[in-house]
Parts: structure tokens; sequence; C-alpha cells
């Protein structure tokens, strides 16, 4: 009997069928990661996505291993458009770094499948924030073949070997900082600091547009 071969667009689907967020709050928090850590390593090779599949292996049939974490860093490779993420296709390099915002609908099993998950292919650190109820916990080593150590909130202010930043917990929750010290931003904080920055050219006689 000879078998068909599965097609690499139904083994690979580049959407699992879930929404991104189940709220604004876990949606805005996603959002944050992203564009921050964007910014933090625009002079450096790095891929950072939000909600976006990640195929660790390469298989000839279902099963297929794939996980896709609410923020992912990719140090060494390119800030380019992607459907999805094979890794096969990236010079086999793994995230370092992965992030889930979670949400009322998430359960303690699916965050320990997650949590296996990253820890069996590769990722060096992995961090799980309840923006709700202020929950914190990480997962860290300096190498994948290394055993992982946890990051509480009691180990706080804490700073992430990988990329430099630092967690710290307040009142109002979890807050991360750039390696300058400088308070994680939402993207409409940067939109209006450029706007400003602007305005100033403006009244310097400069027009942003011919810079």
């Amino acid at each position: 009997m000879v078998q068909t071969p599965v097609e690499s667009t139904t083994l690979y689907p580049d959407s699992d069928g879930k929404p991104m967020a189940d709220n604004t709050l876990q949606y805005r928090w996603i959002v944050r990661l992203v564009t921050n850590l964007k910014q933090l390593l625009q002079e450096q090779i790095a891929f950072v996505a939000g909600d976006l599949l990640w195929y660790p292996v390469q298989v000839e049939e279902p099963p297929v291993p794939a996980q896709a974490p609410d923020t992912m860093v990719v140090l060494g490779r390119p800030d380019r458009d992607r459907g999805s993420y094979k890794q096969w296709e990236e010079d086999n390099v793994a995230p370092q770094v992965v992030f889930e915002i979670l949400s009322p609908s998430n359960s303690a099993r699916e965050m320990l499948a997650k949590q296996a998950f990253y820890g069996k292919y590769g990722v060096l650190e992995m961090f799980f924030y309840d923006p709700d109820s202020y929950d914190f916990w990480g997962l860290i080593r300096s190498a994948p073949d290394e055993d992982l150590t946890p990051i509480m909130q009691m180990d706080f202010p804490w700073t992430s070997p990988t990329l430099g930043i630092r967690f710290e917990m307040f009142e109002d929750g979890l807050a991360v900082f750039h390696p300058n010290g400088e308070r994680f931003k939402d993207p409409g904080e940067f939109i209006d600091e450029r706007d400003r920055a602007f305005s100033k050219l403006r009244e310097l006689g400069f027009d942003p547009t011919d810079l």
C-alpha cells in the first residue's frame, strides 16, 4: 500500500485556530512585550513575534509538535515576515526566550504542558504571568542541555541573563524594564514620543520627512 504524502500546508498550518488573546488586558500585555522587545533588539539580528506558531522539528505525518508562545524571542535570526516559525528552515535555532500571559481560560495542565514543551525543545528562559492575579513564575537555564532553575516573585528584582531586562513586582502588578532602566511602554506612548520629537524638529525648522 502506497501512502499519500501529507502536504506541508496540512502538517504545518500558519494558524492553530485559537484567538491571540481572550481579553484586552492579555492582548495589551502581549503587544507591550512584542513592541518593547523589538525596540530593545533593533540593532541586533533578532526575531520577535507574538502568537506565532513554532514548529521545532520536521515530521512526515501527524502528530506535529507545535506551540504558539504569546511572545517569543529568537536571537540570531533575521527580523522578517513569517507565516510560522519552522525551526529546520532557521538554521535550527530555537527561541531562547518565551512569555505566556495567562487568561482566565488557561488551565494549570495547559501551562505545565507548555513548560514541558519549551523545556524539551531548547528554550533557555520561559516566563508565565497572570495580569489578573499578578502570579508570576519563570524557568531559566544557560544551555538547552541543562536543568531549568525556577524564578519566583521572591527573587525580584531579577534580571534576565539573555536579554538584560529586569522584572519587578509592584502593587499594580508586574513591571518590566529595559537594561537602561526605562520601563516597558505601551505602543501608544512610543507614538506620543515620536509626535513630540517631530513637533520639536519642526519648531527648529526641520522637516522630519527629510531626515
